[in-house]
């Protein structure tokens, strides 16, 4: 591939922020402004910052099909999500901005980077509490290169990856402002993904985590390769994983649907539990700066763009599916109608508020994320089985995710799942159903097909399981799943196409920020 050298002003600063902000409170200033780390404590220390404090979750959701117009005549938006929701190059600032994301990402990178190069600066990984830092340190470095590379890259293809522009990969830190980087191909990210991730694993742990599930402790840093080996179409390997998070009784680990329901049913109440982080299903929560629980929660703001009762009832968590029309969910789907706007949520994300000066009553709005959950790993698990063509116990755990979520007397098989797919259609731009054409680059059997009907019920059951958490944007890159962009009228249902997004639209990269751009970096390209 052709590597493009840049002078990026922005990745430099990045690490400057992260080495001299982020740590203060505990490490010593050397005379030329580098910190000095130089103890185990220190080292862990600085792990707390190998973790992005402004996510993708946003961008994402916002991006994928979860979302409709719902007309002009609703004022709840700004330029910021209209950029978003249209995939085009967003040049507005917010703290969920693209710019943000990178930057964000970029210094978590160098957190782990610098903590790396102190352990070798020590001597090496030579005591229990220093290999497992290293552990978390490369597999920090590997998740945020991996969620940078499928957010501002192409999808992998096997075929064209080697060749298809990547992101910068960070193996040092760097303690200059001006350095010639060099945007490495989808290919070689994965690459190193994958090298940092298996030089990792064998000595991860979570012994000296004061509180595990807000670090890669075992379980997450399992349920991250399982994530990384399906998106790396290494199926078998994906399984691997997935069978050391669930282990030999899956059901335990799962969210606890039946008991949600039994909870007062009050908004706030039900999101803090599903981000607690006592539950075995949250493997992996992050915190960030965002406003997802005030967007994807019984709020005003942004509607303009949401979650419609149509998209709902036609395509997703309110269609029609095979477990029949007596079953229900246990903590149901909340409906709200706002004025010229209606919209359908779950109860998952918790408006959080950061005094910065309580008496001014001004700060931060914030959000913890359910980041790697057992749930979405099981059904990665079900993909990568349907993908090796093991449809019966495929189709056990999506049995069990459907009968955790949903209180049905239906048992899920292949037969039953081909069966109802084959008996809708395909959606078309103005009618909405369950079931999209799927043109990933790797190869599934023709539609009508076990397989293809398979991966559609596995592609919508994920499509529940991570509604309003960013997932859904992935899928829809992976498997080439075209989005018709639609206005919605006064009633509620599609009046017209604004936008498609196609199966080779480069827009499916989101482009690189304009100030990182502006420092000479090669951009994603445009039509």
């Amino acid at each position: 591939m052709k590597k493009y050298n840049r002078y990026i002003t922005i990745l430099a600063c990045s690490i400057t922020l992260v080495t001299l902000g982020a740590c203060d409170d505990f490490l010593s200033t050397m005379p030329d402004n580098r910190a000095q780390i130089d103890t185990e404590d220190k080292i862990t220390s600085l792990l707390v910052s190998a973790y992005p404090k402004n996510g993708y979750y946003l961008l994402s959701e916002f991006m994928s099909d979860n979302v409709d117009d719902m007309g002009e005549a609703n004022p709840n938006t700004t330029r910021f999500i209209e950029q978003v929701y249209s995939w085009q190059d967003v040049t507005e600032s917010d703290n969920e901005s693209p710019e943000r994301f990178w930057q964000s990402s970029y210094e978590a990178i160098s957190a782990a980077n610098h903590a790396l190069q102190a352990i070798e600066e020590m001597g090496g990984a030579t005591t229990e509490k220093l290999k497992q830092a290293k552990a978390e340190a490369l597999i920090c470095r590997a998740y945020n290169h991996f969620m940078l590379v499928n957010t501002f890259s192409l999808h992998y293809n096997s075929a064209t990856a080697d060749k298809d522009l990547g992101i910068t990969y960070m193996t040092k830190p760097e303690t200059t402002v001006l350095v010639n980087y060099e945007r490495n191909s989808v290919a070689e990210v994965y690459k190193m993904v994958e090298q940092d991730l298996e030089e990792a694993l064998p000595y991860v742990g979570d012994s000296y985590m004061s509180v595990p599930k807000y670090h890669f402790n075992p379980t997450a840093a399992y349920a991250f390769a399982c994530r990384f080996y399906l998106y790396y179409e290494k199926w078998e390997k994906a399984i691997e994983y997935a069978d050391k998070v669930l282990g030999s009784s899956p059901k335990s680990m799962l969210r606890d649907y039946a008991y949600m329901g039994t909870m007062t049913q009050q908004i706030q109440a039900v999101a803090q539990h599903y981000i607690d982080a006592t539950l075995n299903c949250n493997l992996l929560l992050t915190t960030g700066y965002s406003r997802m629980g005030i967007v994807m929660g019984n709020y005003s703001t942004w509607k303009r763009f949401a979650h419609s009762p149509y998209l709902a009832s036609t395509e997703d968590a309110g269609a029609p599916n095979i477990w029949g029309s007596s079953a229900k969910y246990y903590s149901g789907l909340k409906s709200y109608n706002a004025t010229n706007s209606s919209y359908v949520i779950f109860w998952r994300l918790p408006y959080l508020f950061e005094y910065t000066d309580a008496v001014a009553g001004v700060g931060y709005t914030r959000c913890v994320f359910p980041t790697l959950t057992t749930d979405e790993c099981l059904l990665n698990r079900a993909e990568a089985k349907v993908m090796l063509k093991r449809y019966n116990e495929a189709a056990e755990d999506l049995d069990l995710w459907m009968h955790n979520i949903m209180d049905t007397n239906v048992k899920v098989t292949p037969e039953l799942v081909t069966s109802f797919y084959n008996s809708i259609e395909y959606a078309e731009p103005l009618e909405s159903t369950q079931k999209k054409h799927l043109h990933p680059a790797f190869s599934i059997d023709a539609e009508g097909s076990t397989q293809e009907c398979m991966l559609q019920c596995v592609l919508g059951f994920k499509r529940i399981e991570t509604l309003q958490l960013g997932l859904r944007w992935f899928d829809v890159k992976r498997y080439g799943i075209e989005i018709c962009r639609r206005m919605m009228n006064a009633a509620g249902k599609p009046e017209k196409q604004t936008d498609i997004l196609t199966v080779d639209d480069p827009r499916r990269a989101m482009q690189i920020p304009q100030k990182v751009r502006d420092a000479g970096y090669e951009p994603n390209p445009r039509n």
